[in-house]
């Protein structure tokens, strides 16, 4: 019977090593062994950007890029997006199993007895620039909240985790909120606990606007936090995990996760997409625009995935959820161009060879443009769907004996020993 072992012959000395294999891996301090002298320090492995790299043992988020499956807790997404809804999909990313109705009834009441920020708080938002980055004033509020409960350094504490994960999915969306009617100028509209988690976000953002409150858009809305809760060891994943490894409170490691989140390579891409649509201006400028991209003069936002290979079973959901909400709000321009880019990308031996499908971002922007919401908010409102995924991450985190502090190594490149030389002789 074949051993479970990969064996490895270093050709410097000629010598052959046998090192274990669990789950298709190989622990990376096993190439440690690996000298040529004793007092060498042994082999390491570089993996730039950790494409090749597992840092972590996870039972939370599955994805097979290949045959674009994506999976919480073993519930397949579509089947989420279309049955569930973003409180009971956080209890089952942050637990591990979908609530019986007790169980859920009693998460909501947990959430809601937390539905409310300090006071100060509003009086921080308020003295925000009133055109500042939302994200920047969301990563800043959710940090301050930390000195708003000190006891949430006591993370060992089962019961004071609990607390604050209730606290962070229920008032990151306030925050959020509070800040949108700031910088628009209005009365800032406290939660509603009689509203969905969706619908009152909503509401406390339009104040009761009944369009904005349409059950086509609250249930767009829904399915949007939905398909962004989580998606494995992506940026701001790995950010939440690291920080959280030394050991802060939590709302110090979703702060530093929203920070990653902010950055236009990862929550910041469909801005990107509206940008680039608003670039083609008419649907005559698509071809010449896709040649472009061929040429790599430019490139097509909202299309392919770092992890996909087929299309993203999320952008699959958005597009179902966006012509429900197109119903309501009807078509603009830059849809149009979206539709017809689309059609042509999907049919195009270029793109197909390349696997650049719709992503998640490609229809969320046109979503959120078409409820009213400033594209300076969308990261913003990933960030609130991402909030739960960020606290399971932490909550597993927590709970994994293997994990110690984050401590990556280098290859240092630099100079050797040099003696320092004054200022009047160099």
């Amino acid at each position: 019977m074949a051993k479970n072992t990969l064996t490895l012959i270093d050709n410097r000395v000629d010598k052959t090593y046998e090192i274990e294999i669990e789950s298709a891996t190989i622990r990376a301090k096993d190439l440690r062994q690996i000298k040529v002298t004793e007092d060498e320090f042994g082999m390491m492995s570089y993996d730039p950007s950790f494409e090749n790299t597992a840092s972590c043992k996870s039972g939370i988020t599955f994805i097979d890029g290949d045959k674009g499956i994506l999976r919480y807790r073993g519930y397949p997404i579509e089947q989420l997006a279309e049955s569930s809804n973003q409180l009971e999909v956080s209890k089952l990313l942050i637990d591990g199993e979908l609530p019986n109705e007790k169980e859920f009834r009693k998460w909501q009441l947990d959430i809601q007895s937390n539905n409310a920020v300090p006071e100060p708080i509003k009086d921080i938002i308020q003295a925000f620039p009133k055109n500042a980055h939302p994200m920047g004033t969301l990563i800043s509020l959710v940090a301050a909240l930390s000195t708003f409960y000190p006891e949430a350094k006591n993370i060992t504490n089962d019961k004071e985790n609990y607390l604050n994960i209730c606290r962070l999915i229920a008032q990151v969306p306030i925050l959020a909120a509070h800040f949108y009617r700031h910088s628009q100028n209005l009365t800032l509209i406290p939660p509603d606990n009689s509203l969905s988690y969706a619908e009152n976000l909503l509401n406390m953002m339009f104040d009761g606007d009944e369009k904005k409150l349409h059950p086509n858009i609250v249930d767009a809305m829904d399915k949007l936090l939905i398909l962004h809760a989580d998606h494995e060891q992506n940026c701001s994943a790995s950010v939440m995990r690291n920080v959280g490894s030394s050991e802060p409170d939590p709302y110090s490691s979703v702060s530093a996760a929203a920070s990653a989140l902010y950055g236009p390579l990862h929550g910041g891409a469909n801005e990107a997409v509206l940008e680039m649509l608003g670039d083609i201006q008419t649907a005559d400028d698509i071809r010449s625009f896709l040649d472009k991209v061929q040429n790599k003069e430019v490139k097509l936002m909202g299309f392919g995935h770092r992890v996909y290979k087929a299309y993203d079973p999320r952008a699959k959901c958005i597009k179902k959820a966006a012509d429900s909400v197109f119903a309501i709000t009807g078509t603009n321009p830059l849809l149009d161009i979206a539709l017809q880019l689309e059609s042509i990308a999907l049919s195009e031996e270029y793109f197909i060879a390349r696997n650049l499908y719709p992503n998640v971002d490609f229809y969320s922007g046109l979503i959120y443009q078409s409820m009213g919401i400033p594209t300076e908010m969308f990261t913003v409102l990933f960030a609130i769907g991402r909030t739960a995924g960020w606290l399971a991450q932490w909550k597993e985190l927590l709970s994994d004996d293997e994990q110690k502090i984050a401590r990556p190594r280098q290859i240092y490149t630099g100079y050797g020993s040099r003696n320092y030389i004054d200022v009047s002789k160099r």
